[in-house]
Order: structure tokens, then sequence, then C-alpha cells
């Protein structure tokens, strides 16, 4: 009784949760088949299952992380994680182990799966997350293991460094013996140089590494056990793989079973109330947007429109597209949580640094250099959980995000100076471009031959910043002229070197 009263003074004190036990009510009463009683649900047990297939990515372990706040939080008393997977990020597996290791209520059940349309398989970073679980159950068919990192490239497949090697060794060691594994498994699925062998050992069957064989020996000859080296399951130079059968038959697993309702029967858990988490569509377009193509073109698209709105007078269309491509940027990497304050400050003092460089200071130099580079760091950082890499596998990833990135800016910049010089003839652009003609006939006129003559080699005094045009005084006239890229201070002396029209060009004379 203590329990409910404790239970009944939280709902009048948490208004949060006074609300959520109503609309709990009304799911069970509305939602719930007719079939199905209050005390039925009263008496059942809580399971989630979360699915865990296809590639494991970013977007994996933050939904992980989502459904298992979620099912600790509703106060499920199992946990299972429904595998199916080839691998994928070393990181993204790692974080999601993390996850799985630290519930602390409920127990957590890695089952791999075999239904319709999956692979059946838990491999690579599969059978990391897989040992992280505190039991684990298999569908018929199913195998798990070849859990060595590995390197994509033109080529193909490579095995990666000994670093990443013994990175994930270590992890996948310190998983199993938490969870009572064999230890010598976990680390025969990473490392090819193990040889494991099954010996038995009294009325055990043990896997164990080749080198431990004679101590097993030994130990069973001084204490007149009985000792037997049956046969080599992964030879040295293979990654071991084991099938359900095997997991089985060498206590690794807790049983072999064709789906969930066959597992809640081995657990003894009679009247399951299932709970199923799914990706949802929000999960899958932020995966969608936070793939290398997808990021590295919004980046690309983000920057040359940046570059165009900072060029040019005012603000219009290229500024608004800058804006919402980096957005999404930003956005995507803040569901991602690799996404931090110190990310933002970088890209704004990145974009102030480049505005005061192009509109203030006259040619490109440090202060434009800076604020790309603060803008290329603060993309970058955005895209990984750490700052500095400390693992050999974080300096794989920012290497990816730095190559995404870094090739985004130079397809940014030919993509801009291409803009420039053939703007006017695009015509998705023509609207933008003034294409009058201001035709004599019309009443506009030009200067004469005898005005170009007066004009051309005249000398005078900038009145403006030339970058490149601006306001120059030829005599005792004002007139608007421009230079051929060249930057000229207010008050330096210019000479006229053409007239085309009202186009007046100008350069710094040689005498002042």
């Amino acid at each position: 009784m203590k329990k409910y009263r404790v239970m009944v003074k939280k709902l009048f004190t948490n208004p949060k949760l006074f609300l959520s036990g109503i609309l709990t009510q009304i799911f069970i009463l509305f939602l719930i088949p007719s079939s199905l009683s209050y005390s039925d649900i009263h008496n059942s047990t809580m399971v989630a299952v979360i699915p865990i297939n296809g590639e494991i990515n970013r977007t994996m372990a933050v939904f992980v992380k989502r459904g298992v706040e979620n099912a600790v939080k509703d106060g499920v008393e199992y946990l299972v994680f429904d595998i199916n997977t080839f691998g994928g990020r070393v990181d993204s597996a790692l974080q999601i182990a993390n996850i799985i290791g630290s519930v602390e209520k409920g127990r957590t059940i890695g089952f791999v799966s075999a239904s319709s349309g999956q692979l059946g398989v838990s491999w690579s970073a599969g059978a990391l997350i897989s040992l992280s679980c505190r039991k684990i159950y298999m569908a018929p068919g199913t195998s798990i293991g070849a859990a060595a990192p590995i390197t994509m490239g033109p080529e193909g497949a490579k095995p990666t460094s000994e670093k990443v090697v013994s990175a994930v060794r270590a992890q996948m060691s310190a998983l199993a013996e938490k969870n009572g594994y064999p230890v010598a498994v976990a680390e025969a699925m990473v490392d090819v140089d193990i040889e494991l062998v099954e010996i038995r050992y009294d009325d055990r069957i043990l896997l164990v590494k080749r080198e431990d064989v004679e101590e097993f020996r030994r130990k069973a000859r001084e204490e007149s056990r009985k000792f037997e080296e049956v046969k080599v399951v992964s030879p040295s130079g293979k990654l071991l793989t084991l099938t359900a059968k095997q997991m089985e038959y060498y206590g690794i697993s807790s049983g072999t079973v064709r789906d969930i309702d066959e597992l809640m029967e081995y657990e003894g858990i009679r009247n399951p109330l299932i709970i199923r988490y799914n990706e949802s569509g929000a999960d899958k377009v932020v995966s969608f947007l936070t793939s290398s193509a997808v990021a590295g073109l919004l980046i690309m698209i983000g920057i040359i429109a940046l570059l165009i709105e900072i060029t040019t007078p005012g603000f219009g269309l290229p500024g608004t597209i800058a804006i919402i491509c980096f957005l999404i940027v930003f956005f995507s990497c803040g569901l991602l949580g690799t996404l931090e304050s110190f990310e933002l400050l970088l890209f704004i003092a990145g974009i102030i640094l480049l505005v005061i460089e192009l509109l203030l200071i006259p040619g490109f130099g440090i202060t434009g250099v800076a604020g790309i580079i603060l803008i290329v760091a603060s993309l970058i950082l955005s895209m990984q959980g750490f700052v500095i890499p400390k693992f050999d596998y974080q300096r794989k990833i920012m290497k990816i995000n730095a190559i995404v990135v870094l090739s985004s800016l130079v397809g940014a910049l030919i993509g801009f100076t291409v803009l420039a010089r053939f703007l006017p003839k695009i015509g998705v652009f023509s609207a933008l471009m003034l294409k009058a003609e201001q035709k004599p006939e019309e009443g506009f006129v030009v200067q004469d031959e005898e005005e170009k003559n007066k004009l051309v080699g005249g000398q005078g005094i900038a009145v403006t910043p030339l970058r490149p045009s601006g306001k120059a005084k030829i005599g005792d006239e004002l007139y608007d002229v421009q230079t051929d890229g060249e930057y000229v201070e207010k008050g330096t002396r210019i000479e006229v070197i053409e007239v085309s029209g009202n186009r007046i060009v100008v350069k710094k004379a040689k005498n002042k």
C-alpha cells in the first residue's frame, strides 16, 4: 500500500505526471482492444522492442537513445533490441553500446531475428551491440560475429589500422566480461590473429584462445580433472562467426527462438504488454539530410548564396537561400546531438570576418582567410561529437567530415566564379539582371567622340573608394567610374584609360 500512496502523492504534486496518467487511462480504455481487460494490463509485464535494422549510423544512435529513454521513463521491465545488421559506423556502434549498457532499470536482451526481408545477421557493429545486452537470443539460421572494423575505399573494404582494432577489441572484451560472455569469443570476433579452440574441461565445454590451452591442460592435470582439446573453432587468419546453434551450444546465447513471442516464453513472461518503437518519418528525413552527399550539397549551395549576397547590395534571395541551407545543416546536426553553441559561435564569427574583408578591407587578406577557416571549422565540428580526436577511428571520421566540407567549399568557389561570369546569360537568373538598353533614339545620350577625346587621358581624384566602381572628379565634373578590378582608395589620383558609352574606366595615375 505504501507504494501506491507514494504514486498517488506524485500524481497530485506533479501536473505533468498527472496529465500523462489521465492520457494513459484514455489510451487503455479506448485504444487497447476490448478483449484485453484492465486487469490483464495491470498484471502484465511491459516489454519494449527497439529495432536496430540496417546500417548503423548516427541517426540510428539517436533513435536508440530516444527509444531507451522513453522505455525507461515508461517503466518498461524488459528492453528487447531486435538486431539485424551488417554493421556501420564504429562511433555510432560504441554510442549505442554505451546507451544499452547504461540501462540500470530493465533487463536488456539482444535478439538476432530472421523475419521476412531481413538479413538474419548481427555482424561487425551488430556483434558489439549484441554483447552490450545482458542476454542474447537468436532466431534459427542467423549468425553473429565478424566484428573487425574496416575502411571503405575506392578499391573496396580494407582492414583498418591496429589502433582501431585494438580499441574495438578492448571494448568488446569489456562488454563480454560485464555481461558474462566468454572474453576469448569477443576478441576472436574482432582480431583475425586469434585462434579459438574448443576444449572439454570436466563437464564443461569452453572456447579459449590457443595460447591459453596449455594453461587449462596444466591446471586440469594438477587438479585431476578431465581435459580434452576438441577442435579449432576459428583458425588464425579468420574472424570468428558463430551460428545460432553454435551460440546456444557453447552457452553464449540464452536460446534459439523463432520470434519475440517465443522469446517471452523462454523468459517466463506469460502476459507481456509489448510496446514497439519504430523509426519515424522525421528520423528518416534527418538520416537523409545528414548523409555526406546531401550535407555537402547543402553546404556548397549555402556558401555560393552567401558569397553572392555579400558581394551584391541589399538583402535578397541569395541571402535567404544561404540562411535556409545552413539552418538545415545545423538543425540536422543538432538533432544528432553533435552541435554545440561553440560551433555556432565559430560560424557567426567567420561570417563577420568574411563580410569585413569583402566590404571594408581592400584586397583579400588574413581577415578573409581567418573567416573561411572559422566557417570550415564550425561545419566540420558540427558533424561530429568531439573537438579533438583521441582515437584513430575519430581521426578517420574527422578526415571524412573535412573532405566533405572542403570539397563543398572548393565546389562553391568554382560555382561562384562561373555564376559571376555567366549569370546574365543564364535564363533562370536573367530576371535578376538589368537587360534594358538605353538607345539614343529613345532619348538616352552617350558621350560623343569629342567628349571621349576630352576624357581619355584626363586625370582626376577618386571621390569615393573604387571597388571597383565609385565616383571620381575629373576637371570640374563628377563622374561614375570603374577600374579593371583594381582597388583605389578615396583621394587617390586617377587617370581615364577608356570611355565606352557611359562607361568610364580609370586606373591609378602615375603622376600624382
